[in-house]
């Protein structure tokens, strides 16, 4: 959405937000679930229960297509190939190995270069994430794609939780569905036709905990989606009201870790169960928690290694290492060899989960914790990433110094602009409200030690 239309968007009535989101919803359910969805998500719990010869069997098929399909109809990697054949270099493609390490930043200078000659990006879903860098990065998938992925999710969330997309559910997020500025409810939107209140993680505080707990009762919530740290926020604020929540049956989290204390606070204060889910818009990978505690890789989605830190060879048993990962379920915009920015603590060899269900463990994901910052009425905003979208820079980090200032370090693009400038400090105040907002321009954003750096880094505690 452009600044313009969020700001008329704004000026609307509760109601009218609910039905400009309502008419998203209608756009989103039509790519998401077709006639066949049902179908797929049987398929998919069935498959949980395939042995280790037949998931060996079917990866192994699905990664030769999507290996021939990427070295012969992806632009990015045939002229890769045809590069190396020019130079004498006869390794095979069929071979993961003779494949190079992908960055995110070569995705992102480039994107429709990943996507397969015979598709035509005009008719694919376009999907939209800014990683780490704080640029966004573009990803096609087709409407088959789409609809896998969405029937793994209602399989491997939804339905080991005991919910279904068909119940009321709501998602406490960061888009920016009411005015930063709003003193009073709603502080969310209704979408109907996917049965979805969109709450706003930006507006929770103790002032505000009633309303989002009787909006929570009201539409008849059952199931939440959310970052880990919303959720026990959130958790926080009803304990402190003194409200109980009786009709969740779980908070599904994602994007963060789960800490064992957010946990209690969200059985205590939300009354439910927490469970942690683990994926990414470039869906090379995913993983779902099961009621014994334990994440399982969904094996449809992608094949992992786990490299070391200081080199591409593989980590140690036990050792957590960096997380790269080869794209079987889109082969219309393959990644192979993906890395993606996480690291990953294998499970020990040969473990096996007492629910029974023979998707492989892992030991944990290490690295995702995403800052916030803390806005002068002591709300939380989270979800700063599109403070960046469409501007022309390279990459950025948001640093919180004090309650009244946020620096903005930033490495521009060529088409930079004065104006530019004025348009992140517009749009950071939008969201976190009257502060001094100081943009720093660097060459560089100073990495930490793994090569990475954090996008948020908030100093005020």
């Amino acid at each position: 959405m452009s600044d313009l239309l969020l700001r008329i968007y704004h000026r609307l009535p509760g109601s009218a937000r609910s039905f400009a989101a309502s008419m998203r919803g209608l756009y989103l359910r039509s790519w998401r679930y077709g006639a066949e969805s049902e179908e797929l998500i049987d398929a998919a719990l069935e498959r949980e229960q395939w042995s280790d010869e037949q998931w060996q069997r079917w990866r192994s098929e699905r990664m030769a297509h999507v290996l021939q399909r990427a070295a012969t109809h992806v632009p990015y990697y045939r002229e890769y190939w045809m590069q190396r054949r020019r130079n004498g270099d006869r390794a095979s493609w069929e071979e993961l190995k003779n494949w190079p390490i992908l960055s995110k930043e070569t995705v992102r200078e480039n994107p429709l270069a990943f996507v397969a000659d015979d598709c035509d990006p005009k008719k694919m879903f376009r999907e939209r994430t800014s990683g780490t860098s704080g640029k966004p990065l573009d990803l096609w998938w087709s409407r088959e794609t789409v609809r896998s992925w969405y029937a793994l999710f209602e399989a491997r969330t939804r339905r080991w939780y005991g919910v279904t997309r068909g119940e009321p559910w709501a998602i406490l997020g960061g888009q920016p569905v009411a005015p930063v500025k709003a003193q009073r409810p709603p502080f969310w939107v209704w979408n109907a036709p996917m049965h979805q209140l969109y709450l706003s993680s930006n507006h929770i505080s103790r002032r505000n905990a009633p309303a989002f707990l009787d909006a929570l009762e009201s539409y008849g919530i059952t199931h939440l989606v959310t970052y880990s740290s919303s959720a026990s926020l959130l958790a926080r604020e009803a304990l402190q009201v003194g409200r109980d929540i009786t009709r969740i049956k779980v908070v599904i989290t994602n994007a963060e870790p789960l800490f064992p204390w957010q946990r209690q606070m969200i059985r205590e204060g939300l009354g439910s169960e927490a469970r942690e889910t683990y994926g990414m818009a470039e869906i090379v990978t995913a993983a779902s928690e099961c009621a014994q505690g334990h994440l399982h890789l969904w094996p449809e989605v992608g094949w992992f290694e786990v490299l070391r830190d200081d080199d591409d060879t593989p980590s140690r048993a036990g050792e957590a290492g960096r997380l790269i990962c080869t794209g079987l379920l889109n082969a219309d915009m393959p990644l192979i060899r993906y890395e993606t920015g996480d690291r990953m603590r294998p499970a020990e060899e040969n473990s096996r989960c007492s629910c029974e269900r023979r998707l492989p463990l892992i030991g944990g994901i290490e690295g995702r914790t995403s800052d916030l910052l803390i806005a002068g009425d002591e709300r939380r905003v989270y979800w700063l990433n599109p403070v960046f979208y469409g501007l022309p820079i390279r990459e950025a980090q948001i640093i919180q110094e004090s309650r009244t200032l946020v620096r903005v370090l930033y490495v521009p693009a060529p088409e930079f602009t004065a104006k530019i400038e004025r348009t992140i400090v517009d749009r950071l105040r939008s969201r976190i409200g009257e502060i001094e907002v100081k943009p720093e321009q660097v060459t560089e954003i100073p990495r930490e030690r793994n090569g990475k750096f954090q996008p948020v880094i908030c100093k005020v505690r």
